[in-house]
Protein backbone atom coordinates (compact mmCIF):
# COMPACT_ATOMS: atom_id res chain seq x y z
CA UNK A 1 0.00 0.00 0.00
CA UNK A 2 1.19 3.62 -0.48
CA UNK A 3 2.81 5.38 1.59
CA UNK A 4 3.95 9.24 2.41
CA UNK A 5 7.56 9.50 3.10
CA UNK A 6 9.11 12.94 4.51
CA UNK A 7 12.54 13.71 4.19
CA UNK A 8 13.72 17.27 4.66
CA UNK A 9 11.94 19.72 2.12
CA UNK A 10 10.67 16.90 0.48
CA UNK A 11 7.43 14.80 0.05
CA UNK A 12 7.22 11.23 -1.88
CA UNK A 13 4.26 8.88 -2.23
CA UNK A 14 6.39 6.09 -2.51
CA UNK A 15 4.38 2.84 -4.21
CA UNK A 16 5.11 -0.62 -4.04
CA UNK A 17 6.55 -2.44 -7.51
CA UNK A 18 2.82 -3.44 -8.25
CA UNK A 19 1.36 -0.14 -7.45
CA UNK A 20 3.80 1.22 -9.96
CA UNK A 21 2.93 -0.97 -12.92
CA UNK A 22 -1.42 -0.63 -12.29
CA UNK A 23 -0.80 2.91 -12.00
CA UNK A 24 1.65 3.50 -15.04
CA UNK A 25 3.51 6.04 -13.67
CA UNK A 26 6.41 5.79 -10.79
CA UNK A 27 6.08 7.07 -7.14
CA UNK A 28 5.28 11.14 -7.29
CA UNK A 29 7.21 13.52 -5.25
CA UNK A 30 7.00 17.43 -4.22
CA UNK A 31 8.85 19.83 -2.49
CA UNK A 32 7.03 20.66 1.17
CA UNK A 33 6.51 24.17 0.26
CA UNK A 34 4.47 23.86 -2.46
CA UNK A 35 2.03 21.77 -0.45
CA UNK A 36 -0.88 24.00 0.24
CA UNK A 37 -3.15 21.74 1.96
CA UNK A 38 -4.28 18.09 3.20
CA UNK A 39 -7.95 17.43 4.51
CA UNK A 40 -9.46 13.81 5.27
CA UNK A 41 -12.68 12.72 3.21
CA UNK A 42 -15.09 10.20 4.26
CA UNK A 43 -16.38 9.40 0.70
CA UNK A 44 -13.18 9.55 -1.91
CA UNK A 45 -15.26 8.23 -4.34
CA UNK A 46 -17.45 11.61 -4.93
CA UNK A 47 -17.46 13.71 -7.89
CA UNK A 48 -16.18 16.72 -5.85
CA UNK A 49 -13.12 14.50 -4.35
CA UNK A 50 -12.25 12.28 -7.48
CA UNK A 51 -12.46 14.21 -10.90
CA UNK A 52 -11.72 13.38 -14.21
CA UNK A 53 -10.92 10.14 -16.04
CA UNK A 54 -8.37 8.09 -15.21
CA UNK A 55 -5.58 7.82 -17.87
CA UNK A 56 -3.15 5.60 -17.33
CA UNK A 57 -4.33 3.75 -14.09
CA UNK A 58 -6.33 0.85 -13.12
CA UNK A 59 -10.25 1.26 -12.02
CA UNK A 60 -12.83 -0.86 -10.19
CA UNK A 61 -15.27 1.71 -8.82
CA UNK A 62 -15.26 1.38 -5.19
CA UNK A 63 -12.29 -1.30 -5.05
CA UNK A 64 -9.21 0.52 -6.44
CA UNK A 65 -8.03 3.62 -8.18
CA UNK A 66 -4.62 4.23 -8.68
CA UNK A 67 -3.06 6.16 -11.23
CA UNK A 68 -3.88 9.71 -12.84
CA UNK A 69 -7.19 11.31 -12.73
CA UNK A 70 -6.91 14.19 -16.21
CA UNK A 71 -9.93 16.78 -16.05
CA UNK A 72 -9.87 19.98 -17.33
CA UNK A 73 -7.17 22.17 -15.38
CA UNK A 74 -5.19 20.07 -14.88
CA UNK A 75 -4.59 16.22 -12.89
CA UNK A 76 -4.31 14.24 -10.08
CA UNK A 77 -2.89 11.07 -8.48
CA UNK A 78 -4.43 8.84 -7.09
CA UNK A 79 -3.76 5.75 -4.81
CA UNK A 80 -7.47 4.70 -3.23
CA UNK A 81 -8.51 1.40 -2.10
CA UNK A 82 -12.14 0.48 -1.60
CA UNK A 83 -14.61 2.83 0.13
CA UNK A 84 -12.22 4.03 2.98
CA UNK A 85 -11.41 7.61 3.96
CA UNK A 86 -8.67 9.39 2.57
CA UNK A 87 -6.43 11.87 2.69
CA UNK A 88 -5.94 14.64 -0.18
CA UNK A 89 -2.90 16.37 -0.49
CA UNK A 90 -3.69 19.71 -2.78
CA UNK A 91 -0.26 21.40 -4.18
CA UNK A 92 1.07 23.99 -6.74
CA UNK A 93 3.15 23.98 -9.63
CA UNK A 94 3.72 20.43 -9.23
CA UNK A 95 3.26 17.64 -11.76
CA UNK A 96 -0.12 16.86 -10.23
CA UNK A 97 -2.69 19.34 -8.31
CA UNK A 98 -3.66 16.57 -5.71
CA UNK A 99 -2.93 13.02 -4.42
CA UNK A 100 -5.68 11.54 -3.17
CA UNK A 101 -4.30 8.47 -0.89
CA UNK A 102 -6.58 5.96 1.09
CA UNK A 103 -6.24 6.85 4.81
CA UNK A 104 -5.02 3.81 5.77
CA UNK A 105 -1.91 5.28 4.67
CA UNK A 106 0.18 6.65 7.79
CA UNK A 107 0.88 10.49 7.15
CA UNK A 108 4.39 11.36 9.25
CA UNK A 109 3.42 13.59 12.15
CA UNK A 110 4.35 16.83 10.66
CA UNK A 111 2.06 16.26 7.68
CA UNK A 112 -0.74 15.13 10.45
CA UNK A 113 -0.61 18.87 12.20
CA UNK A 114 -1.99 20.21 9.02
CA UNK A 115 -4.71 18.16 8.01
CA UNK A 116 -7.38 20.70 8.50
CA UNK A 117 -11.60 19.54 8.76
Amino acid sequence: MAQIILEEDEISLQLSKLEVIGAFHRSPRSSMSNLLDIRRVENPWSSTVMRGMRAPGTGIPFVIMLGTLRYRGGKDFAAIYGRNPAYVLRFKGEEFNSWLITDSSKLPAALAAKVVS
